[in-house]
């Protein structure tokens, strides 16, 4: 079934109004007829089961046949700060991490970071990285679409974090998968999970010293050494695991 999103505002007396570049993707590339049913979030983890009424002028009319709370969101807020990758890797990370729960992505200039964005660059990739977001969010289900926060260097990133309850940072030369794996049971539903992925090559020493200065716990993800648009992913496998449900 075809998931869109609206804000609240689009919400209405029984029915509900698709606005913009939803409405020429619902009736000319779906080729939706009125009847079909579809379901819709509100952005507020809200969900309505919808059928298409009718097209009108810019807009498509769709009536309210059932709403409920979205059940698709894990019972924690995760954000991932990821090392900015080479080529067009971030996009891939994007994509699967908000398939797989993730709340927030922030992308992290670290002292290894092979890509170095301007202002401008930076804009351009962050607005093409959330509408990969939002398309993910649509194909997952999710309730509401993630933030991908602007482009902010390891300190900042760091800064941000440490309003989280738990800081995790997968690091090759971590060691214990017994501990890692006591940390990561240790999490409860409700607690907010900041994780730090570096770039190809992975952290330098010395930023790892200072996010666990700042709180971050080491963690291994085995005895393989795994790439960057990887690791990521497997850490958030991870947590979607233990809190799901």
């Amino acid at each position: 079934m075809q998931h869109f999103f609206v804000t609240p505002f689009q919400v209405g007396n029984g029915y509900i109004f698709i606005e913009g570049q939803d409405v020429n993707h619902m009736k000319n590339v779906l080729r939706m007829k009125p009847g079909e049913e579809l379901t819709v979030s509100d952005g507020d983890n809200r969900k309505f089961l919808c059928a298409v009424d009718r097209y009108e002028e810019g807009q498509a009319v769709l009536k309210i046949c059932r709403e409920e709370m979205s059940d698709t969101e894990l019972a924690s807020r995760i954000c991932l700060f990821q090392g900015l990758p080479k080529q067009d890797k971030m996009e891939l990370i994007v994509q699967k991490a908000v398939e797989l729960g993730v709340s927030e992505v922030v992308p992290v200039m670290t002292r290894r970071s092979v890509v170095r964005l301007d202002e401008k660059k930076a804009a351009r990739k962050v607005e093409r990285w959330q509408s990969i977001a939002g398309s993910a969010s649509k194909q997952a289900g999710r309730g509401y679409i993630p933030k991908v926060a602007p482009v902010a260097g390891f300190g900042e990133a760091l800064r941000q974090a440490s309003a989280m309850d738990v800081l995790l940072i997968p690091y090759e030369l971590a060691e214990g998968m017994q501990e890692t794996k006591r940390v990561i049971s240790s999490i409860v539903p409700g607690q907010s999970v900041g994780v730090f992925i570096g770039p190809e090559g992975g952290f330098e020493r010395e930023e790892v010293e200072l996010a666990v200065e700042a709180g971050a716990v080491p963690i291994t993800l085995g005895r393989r050494i795994l790439r960057t648009e990887t690791a990521g992913l497997t850490t958030l496998s991870v947590l979607m695991f233990h809190l799901e449900g």
